[in-house]
């Protein structure tokens, strides 16, 4: 026994020298790398590597190199302040990470304005009817023309004395001629008139296309506004489901709550992350409709700001009558429609003006030089242009007697043009008045909607207060906690999109006055 005891003691002092040996090593392991450490932080400054030297080739991304940044400066032999490190990390991140582009519904218009290929081409259009008109105004202006020309003869020549001779010459003319047209029946004048109400109508155009445009970047923007705030309800309404498991989860741990309503709890959670990751695909396909409109690529990093004067508690809505009377005035449809019709109303004068003569003045100024192959010699070229010179001048009159009832039937024409121009006008305004009319119950509808919806999510709110009350006391279960919380969600859902519906058909009636 004696013995066993004594090996006993033997063994366990020599397990006690060894745990000894080994804290030892621990200790001489950890001073050889504090020793290193050392020796790597008085290491000298040509041995450390320089950002000013480097290559930076062989980096692939701006994140390495943003690491290698970091690494030298540990590297120094002064170690930066961390708040200074802290600085630099953020403003690397930054750089690294793309902002987006937050867009006012201004802004979303003149985007659209700029890129639109409609535009341009009107703008072309438009650009045309206007050297139309600046050519018809021209026109009344006299015309200037100069020539000149070289002949040669072989055989009987006329000579300048205008006698014929068997020899070859050849002749060297000059002209200046000018002229006016003096009366032509007015037509002229009236091509002016038409040309100017051409023009005058392909603005219009112009700014119906635009009036168009903005109308459909408004709704583009307000569909995107509306997912917006669908986005963050569903988010809000997530985390009070969050907040409310996590307060279950305490209850069914002390065992004062079922651990059924936990489960009914997470389901109606897991219903929630749902409805918010279709909330988030509708507003991604909303900012995608708007990118597309306003023609611009990158609809990942797009965002827009919600206007502060959108929408008013109580927006005065005038009659319809009184909205048509204004519109019908300037809206771009009817002024485009009513010049038209003044630039018909002309050209029936321009075809009448065919059945009066026309007078007309001209002026000419000739000279020549001409060179006769005989024995005896030319005069001089330039005592040649002055015995030569010739001017004349006269008068010009045209009377239309029988030209085949052309001139009637192009009246004829004419008048059905104008006849035509006016049902358009007729139909421009009525089709104005029906929108408008349509425009008006819609705003009258949606207004009604707003104010009903918003009475109704006060209702909401406070039942769901109330049935959070009882829940809590116990006196009401999870399921009419859920199905409260869901008809609140139903009702803020629905304010929400009669509220944009609301803007809407405001906006609309804005862009029709």
């Amino acid at each position: 026994m004696r013995t066993k005891s004594k090996d006993k003691r033997a063994k366990t002092k020599e397990q006690r020298q060894k745990s000894k040996d080994k804290r030892t090593k621990t200790k001489e392991q950890r001073q050889k790398n504090k020793d290193k450490r050392t020796r790597t932080m008085n290491k000298p400054d040509n041995a450390t590597p320089h950002l000013g030297t480097r290559n930076f080739s062989n980096f692939s991304n701006f994140s390495n190199f943003s690491n290698f940044f970091l690494l030298n400066f540990f590297n120094k032999k002064t170690i930066m302040h961390k708040s200074s490190l802290i600085i630099i990390t953020c403003i690397l991140t930054t750089l690294t990470v793309k902002s987006q582009t937050v867009f006012t519904l201004q802004q979303c218009i003149d985007t659209a304005l700029y890129h639109n290929r409609n535009i341009k081409q009107q703008e072309l259009n438009r650009q045309s009817r206007e050297i139309a008109y600046e050519q018809a105004r021209m026109n009344l202006l006299p015309n200037l023309n100069a020539s000149a020309g070289q002949y040669f003869t072989l055989g009987r020549s006329l000579t300048a004395d205008n006698i014929y001779e068997s020899i070859n010459s050849s002749r060297s003319s000059f002209n200046l001629s000018s002229g006016i047209t003096l009366f032509d029946g007015l037509q002229m004048k009236h091509n002016i008139d038409a040309r100017r109400a051409e023009m005058k109508a392909s603005e219009a155009d112009l700014e119906k296309i635009k009036s168009d445009i903005e109308l459909n970047v408004t709704v583009a923007f307000l569909q995107v506004l509306l997912y917006k705030e669908h986005v963050q309800m569903q988010e809000s309404q997530l985390e009070l489901t969050h907040q409310k498991i996590e307060q279950t989860s305490r209850l069914v741990d002390a065992g004062k709550q079922a651990e059924g309503v936990l489960f009914e709890l997470k389901a109606q959670l897991a219903k929630e992350e749902l409805n918010l990751t279709q909330a988030r695909n509708n507003l991604k396909l909303a900012l995608l409709d708007l990118a597309q409109i306003i023609e611009i690529e990158d609809f990942e990093h797009l965002d827009v700001e919600m206007p502060v004067d959108m929408l008013m508690d109580e927006p005065l809505l005038t009659s319809a009558d009184e909205i048509y009377n204004a519109a019908v005035q300037h809206r771009p449809e009817i002024l485009g429609a009513e010049y038209r019709l003044q630039s018909n109303e002309k050209n029936v004068d321009i075809a009448r003006s065919a059945f009066y003569p026309s007078l007309s003045f001209g002026a000419s100024l000739g000279t020549g030089y001409y060179d006769m192959k005989r024995d005896v010699p030319n005069d001089a070229f330039t005592k040649q242009l002055n015995d030569n010179l010739s001017t004349n001048f006269g008068f010009n009159l045209q009377i239309p007697i029988f030209n085949r009832l052309e001139v009637k039937n192009r009246v004829s024409s004419s008048k059905l043009a104008v006849e035509n121009s006016k049902l358009e006008i007729e139909n421009a305004k009525m089709d104005l008045r029906k929108r408008i009319q349509q425009a008006y119950q819609n705003a009258l509808a949606a207004q009604a909607r707003y104010f009903a919806a918003k009475k109704s999510e006060e209702a909401s709110k406070e039942a769901y207060r109330y049935a959070e009350q009882k829940y809590e006391a116990g006196k009401a279960s999870v399921y009419e906690l859920y199905q409260a919380k869901s008809n609140q969600t139903q009702v803020l859902a629905e304010l929400s999109q009669s509220k944009y519906e609301y803007m809407l058909r405001i906006k609309v009636l804005e862009f029709l006055k």
